[in-house]
């Protein structure tokens, strides 16, 4: 059974990419597509069974697909969907205010 969807648009948002991994899976798929390994290498400090069950949750919200290549050995590539890039606006303002907050450390 699936949670329930929130009453207010913030709670929904933050269900649906409210991780760290998820907020850093988001930031390298918005360059274009990548393969697993790409992105267990970009995402610091996860392990492959976190970066796995993550990208299936992103994938049965509909932020991401998911390709799988009949190839020894298997390939597998993520790529955001309108969904997904339609988050870019919050990660770009994430970035600025993240950007202003170090460098307002810098000054102190």
């Amino acid at each position: 059974m699936s949670k329930p969807i929130p009453a207010c648009p913030v709670e929904m948002t933050l269900q649906l990419i409210g991780d760290k991994w998820k907020i850093l899976i988001l930031r390298d798929l918005l360059t274009g597509t990548k393969r697993f390994g790409q992105l267990k290498k970009s995402v610091t400090g996860i392990t492959q069974k976190v970066l796995t069950s993550n990208l299936r949750a992103m994938e049965d919200a509909g932020l991401l697909t998911r390709e799988v290549f009949a190839e020894v050995p298997p390939r597998v590539e993520y790529t955001l969907t309108d969904t997904g890039y339609s988050l870019k606006p919050i990660l770009d303002s994430m970035y600025s205010w993240g950007e202003n907050y170090k460098r307002n450390l810098d000054v102190q």
